[in-house]
């Protein structure tokens, strides 16, 4: 349910990865936020635990002097707002310090877009948590896998692995997502927005922003 912030109340920043639990998924398009806040947790020495009572599994610590709560729901990806939603709640965070992560095939792939008060499309793990929190007055941060063929069906493609060529550019692709993300705890969302929105493509450079 949304809130209204109480800024008397000091409170962490949540930042979730959504994903499919479970090896299968690892590697595949879908669960390219898991891999983004993997790496952020690695970065800065945090380390994930089951929390069976929030559908997730969480890394707590500090992130460029900002506290945080890492989250990887357990949920698969069409249920990942109840486990947003139960961390928000018990935590008590207002909806200006939660950003999410996830891919999208509507974006070239290795291009970044870091939006507040967008719609979900047709990301179904975004429909889900834009449904548990009743809004969608949060940050997302959108992680290009690039697009399927004209006949290749949308979930077969989400749930199937990088090419080889793709996955070259994955590690630079998630360290530029990181990047963006401290830059929203250090130096705000728009600050963070103007970075992530002028990467280029990598696989295409010279069609970048």
């Amino acid at each position: 349910m949304e809130r209204s912030e109480n800024p008397a109340v000091p409170s962490k920043y949540l930042i979730v990865g959504l994903g499919n639990p479970g090896k299968p998924y690892e590697k595949t398009r879908h669960n390219i936020g898991f891999a983004c806040v993997d790496l952020l947790a690695s970065k800065h020495r945090l380390e994930f635990r089951e929390k069976s009572k929030f559908k997730g599994l969480l890394a707590e610590g500090v992130v460029e002097n900002s506290p945080v709560v890492i989250l990887k729901p357990q949920t698969f990806m069409n249920l990942s707002g109840e486990a947003v939603a139960l961390v928000a709640q018990y935590l008590q965070i207002g909806l200006s310090r939660i950003l999410v992560i996830v891919d999208d095939v509507d974006i070239p792939f290795g291009q970044l877009r870091l939006r507040i008060n967008s719609s979900a499309g047709t990301h179904n793990g975004l429909k889900s948590v834009e449904h548990s929190l009743q809004t969608n007055r949060y940050a997302r941060l959108r992680i290009g896998v690039g697009s399927p063929e004209m006949k290749e069906d949308l979930a077969n493609y989400v749930l199937r692995s990088f090419s080889v060529e793709e996955e070259k550019f994955i590690p630079e692709v998630l360290e530029k997502a990181v990047q963006a993300v401290e830059i929203w705890l250090d130096r705000g969302i728009t600050r963070a927005m103007d970075f992530a929105n002028r990467l280029q493509d990598p696989l295409n450079p010279s069609n970048g922003n």
